[in-house]
């Protein structure tokens, strides 16, 4: 269960965004499509799609003010599914996050 500290927001990677997730994003943000891709995203490292920004200068999310995500009503999957549905080796020591078991799953 999230705790809201934000330390996913702000490590480095790709924030990874699908074309629902786009067209969903930007009408929460009141804008075309192409300018939320053209202000927001980037080509993700692997060049297999789209990723959000990260504020100039720093690895923290450009969707998070302060400590509030802008877009939380309708951020990315890959957002929401942390950490019950995906995480990597350590991230307990930056996240306070409570894993919480899914039904169905081990």
């Amino acid at each position: 269960m999230c705790q809201r500290c934000t330390a996913c927001c702000k490590w480095a990677g790709d924030v990874c965004v699908e074309d629902e997730e786009i067209t969903r994003i930007a009408a929460f943000l009141g804008m075309g499509e192409m300018e939320f891709v053209q202000e927001y995203t980037r080509l993700r490292t692997n060049r297999t799609g789209l990723s959000l920004i990260d504020k100039e200068g720093t690895t923290e999310c450009i969707m998070l003010d302060g400590d509030v995500c802008r877009i939380h009503d309708v951020k990315p999957e890959q957002c929401k599914g942390f950490p019950n549905v995906w995480n990597f080796p350590g991230w307990r020591k930056e996240c306070q996050a409570i894993a919480v078991p899914i039904k169905g799953q081990a």
